[in-house]
């Protein structure tokens, strides 16, 4: 079970990554605080001061088509907001 899916690149994040430590992450709906404090320790190399995870509830979605209307609805996903040790960084673009 990989805990970590992908972390959350946006400009909200990157400004709390330089501002704060912080970084954003998509994680397992079933993991907990504690494993995500592990997976990202182990993933990246980096001390973890604080998790705080949330669940982002999928949006109902309607579209308008040639053959009419479509409803749809976005996943449901968990997301992890973790706080580095002072120091410590991540850096999501070393590997391009």
């Amino acid at each position: 079970m990989s805990i970590i899916k992908k972390p959350i690149v946006t400009e909200k994040m990157t400004t709390q990554a330089e501002v704060y430590n912080r970084y954003a992450f998509v994680v397992d709906k079933r993991a907990n605080k504690i494993e995500i404090k592990k997976a990202v320790s182990d993933m990246y190399d980096v001390d973890v001061e604080n998790v705080r995870t949330m669940i982002c509830i999928g949006k109902k979605r309607v579209r308008g088509t040639k053959s009419g209307m479509i409803q749809g609805r976005t996943s449901t996903y968990k997301k992890a907001i973790v706080t580095l040790v002072e120091g410590d960084s991540i850096d999501f673009y070393s590997n391009i």
